[in-house]
């Protein structure tokens, strides 16, 4: 039987600081939070989250290939920095007005790998599935619950 709120992520306050929430996904529990002096830095913030689904997407996807492969993989690193851009700066956007959202995502693979196999394992990382849903059209649909 399968639980009615597998892949449901609850997040609520948890009253121990302006910003620090709690986080459920399935029976895993995490602490967010802002860093100082706007909250408590009891956890990561939201950003550092979402940068580390991407990492954790880009590195799983990147061993599931090697592993498929038989491809001398020994570990993969993945770090990631977010910051803000103006678009007139980011030649590969649509968007060329304001400031847009940026990812540096940085990929060490460690094992003996010859330039095509690094070349694949890094075509591979595009293809992970968050990064395809950041860089897709996402539509949030939000509504309001009873108390």
């Amino acid at each position: 039987m399968t639980n009615p709120n597998e892949g449901t992520v609850t997040v609520a306050e948890t009253g121990a600081g302006k910003f620090s929430q709690e986080i459920i996904a399935g029976n895993h529990r995490l602490t967010a939070d802002e860093p100082k002096p706007f909250g408590d830095d009891t956890g990561p913030s939201p950003y550092d989250l979402l940068l580390s689904a991407l990492g954790a997407c880009t590195s799983m996807t990147v061993r599931m290939y090697a592993d498929k492969k038989g491809l001398p993989l020994e570990q993969v690193r993945v770090s990631l920095r977010h910051s803000r851009i103006h678009a007139q700066d980011c030649a590969d956007c649509e968007t060329k007005q304001g400031m847009i959202d940026h990812i540096d995502r940085d990929i060490e693979l460690i094992g003996d790998l010859d330039a095509d196999q690094r070349d694949k394992l890094l075509a591979i990382a595009e293809r992970c599935p968050v990064h395809r849903t950041l860089t897709s059209e996402v539509h949030v649909s939000t509504s309001l619950q009873p108390a």
